[in-house]
């Protein structure tokens, strides 16, 4: 399973393209590609600069810039689609993999083919509907700046257009003649024979929401469809052929999704995450650690939970995360007689401990489609990483009980001074990014600017380890991973909105609420479907599309907001990280270089603790909101 597409060129059959055809689509994807990837580096340099100015002139020179929110938000959802277009040219967006894998390499050819098909497929079906919206959108005026709304909602049919390109050209590169008309003509099939069956999909009310919503999402999922284009295929479906809904409210709802002001934090705080990276000050951090603890029973082991709890509540990113530390610790455990397998579970389960520790990109998720205050999640996310952090210690203490320590040098008092003084940069962002959140320097999507200031002058000025030519590639990263986070969230809203509309939230609310047991029963459902939703469609994808739906129940049952949060953030994490279906479980493999078989038996008594750890979470709302 992999939770992204693959760029590595697909079998060629014997029916392939002219090699001369190839060469002109590669030269074409190459100029056209490059030049939407320096401009999407560009949008995130400038809404860095425009969110840093605006903090700096509204809190230390109390002269507000009225203008920059609003600039900010136009730019940003430019970036968000260029960004989806640059993910789709390097094949970044998340999906699933698992059955794909198992194909032969010509089925496996095809499979990916109609993926892209299948994309192709959703965007030009709305490319005219985003034209339109545009074109109404253009009469409005933006308030700050007074210019036409149309400059940003621009992006949407300059963005699509750009991402059924790149779905072109990737076919045109990659696929045989056969397997790239194969694959156009099983989607036209579907298609089509979709719209033949609708008169009598009209007559089946209520079915229509499994048939669409549970079986296209599942089928187009397992087939290794991107998820963003498997929400908006169900939703378009569904409007399409089952309502008198104009297909044009996908777009609105795109738009609203993809656009929201507060997930600007997601890139900005991904970037934070490769520049911590970058400069080195994760490994003094991780270093630190080690200096402290690596001279105890499952030392090390600890120094890597501490440094997961460290470098998540800079990065946000849970694979940035695991790779910063990795690297630093596996070494030296592995000399100490660690097996690989044991050392990624260890990994993955610490990915999963992490996953309330702000500036999760979860909590942010959260904190924009429900309206529960993001400052309240990130203080409300610390004391439970914390429990959970804790039943891994408790695991690990028992585990490497009988550790033999003869061979291991404690490190002097000097040794960890130098750690402690070359980690104390470092050490002080997380607590900087905070008290700047809680005293009302910045808010929470403004203070990544201040991280990223703040990383690159200890980088530049004291670290002095950072590869600068990397800053390039990682702007270029950074909108691909952005863009294809946010391409979920905008067609999961599409996707939410369609299922409340269509009466569906009313009976969840009815079904959840009635539930026997009260808050403990809900609470128990939650987690539940939420191990499983995390598993399958990982947290923000999951979290997007039923956070609407069940936060209102939640406050409905008497359940706080920021516990419930913390609640359904770990039973996702729970669900990421658990095998044989956590996707993040891979990435743990991936990054460690370990055979998934390897770390299955040892992730059972990590998974345990897990489940310790939240079951106590979910008992006592205090770990959520004693310090709100």
């Amino acid at each position: 399973m992999s939770a992204v597409m693959t760029s590595e060129p697909l079998a060629v059959g014997t029916a392939a393209a002219p090699s001369a055809w190839r060469a002109g689509a590669a030269a074409l994807d190459r100029w056209i590609g490059g030049a939407v990837e320096a401009v999407a580096a560009v949008l995130i340099v400038a809404e860095i600069g425009i969110l840093f100015a605006g903090v700096v002139a509204r809190y230390f020179l109390d002269a507000p810039l009225v203008w920059s929110d609003e600039l900010a938000g136009i730019l940003f959802l430019w970036l968000a689609t260029l960004g989806a277009a640059v993910a789709f040219r390097r094949g970044e967006h998340m999906r699933m993999t698992m059955l794909v894998s198992r194909a032969g390499p010509q089925g496996r050819a095809w499979l990916e083919m109609l993926a892209v098909a299948a994309a192709l497929a959703f965007l030009l079906l709305d490319l005219w509907p985003a034209y339109a919206h545009a074109v109404e959108e253009s009469a409005v005026t933006t308030p700050a700046l007074d210019i036409s709304a149309g400059w940003r909602v621009a992006a949407l049919p300059v963005g699509l257009a750009l991402m059924a390109l790149m779905s072109m050209l990737r076919m045109a590169r990659t696929a045989t003649w056969g397997q790239a008309a194969g694959a156009l003509v099983a989607v036209a099939a579907i298609c089509g024979g979709l719209y033949a069956l609708q008169p009598l999909l009209a007559d089946l009310g209520k079915l229509n929401l499994l048939i669409f919503f549970v079986g296209v999402t599942a089928v187009t999922v397992l087939a290794g469809v991107p998820i963003a284009v498997c929400f908006g295929l169900a939703t378009l479906g569904f409007l399409t052929l089952t309502t008198s809904i104009p297909v044009d409210v996908i777009i609105g709802r795109l738009d609203e999704g993809m656009s929201h002001v507060v997930l600007l934090a997601v890139p900005l705080f991904v970037f934070l995450g490769l520049l911590m990276e970058m400069t080195g000050m994760a490994r003094a951090m991780v270093a630190l650690l080690a200096s402290l603890l690596g001279h105890v029973r499952g030392g090390l082991q600890y120094a890597l939970l501490g440094a997961m709890y460290l470098v998540s509540g800079i990065s946000g990113s849970k694979v940035a995360d695991m790779a910063a530390v990795a690297p630093v610790l596996f070494p030296e455990m592995q000399k100490r007689g660690a097996k690989p397998g044991d050392l990624v579970a260890l990994l993955a389960a610490s990915g999963a401990q992490t996953e309330t520790i702000p500036p999760s990109l979860v909590l942010i998720t959260i904190g924009s489609v429900t309206g529960v205050s993001i400052a309240a999640l990130f203080t409300g996310g610390m004391l439970p990483g914390v429990v959970m952090g804790a039943a891994l210690c408790a695991m690990i203490g028992w585990r490497y009980r009988r550790d033999d320590l003869s061979q291991v040098r404690r490190a002097r008092w000097a040794e960890v001074g130098r750690a402690l003084l070359a980690a104390l940069p470092a050490v002080a962002l997380p607590f900087v990014i905070r008290a700047a959140v809680v005293h009302g320097v910045a808010t929470a999507t403004e203070v990544s600017t201040l991280g990223i200031v703040y990383a690159l002058l200890v980088g530049a000025l004291i670290y002095r380890c950072g590869r600068w030519s990397r800053l390039g590639p990682m702007l270029v990263e950074t909108a691909a991973l952005s863009g294809a986070i946010l391409l979920i969230i905008g067609t999961a809203t599409g996707m939410a909105w369609a299922l409340t509309q269509s009466g569906f939230s009313n009976s969840l609310a009815q079904l959840m609420t009635n539930l026997p047991g009260g808050t403990g029963g809900f609470l128990l459902v939650s987690i539940l479907a939420f191990v499983v939703l995390g598993s399958v469609l990982e947290g923000i994808p999951a979290i997007v599309l039923f956070g609407p739906l069940l936060f209102p129940i939640a406050r409905q049952v008497g359940v706080n907001e920021v516990h419930y949060a913390m609640v359904v953030v770990l039973a996702m994490g729970l669900g990421l990280f658990a095998p044989p279906f956590g996707v993040g479980y891979y990435a743990a493999c991936a990054i460690a270089r370990v055979d998934p078989k390897d770390g299955m038996k040892p992730m059972l008594g990590y998974v345990l603790a897990l489940l310790v750890g939240l079951a106590l979470v979910a008992a006592v709302p205090w770990i959520s909101t004693g310090f709100l």
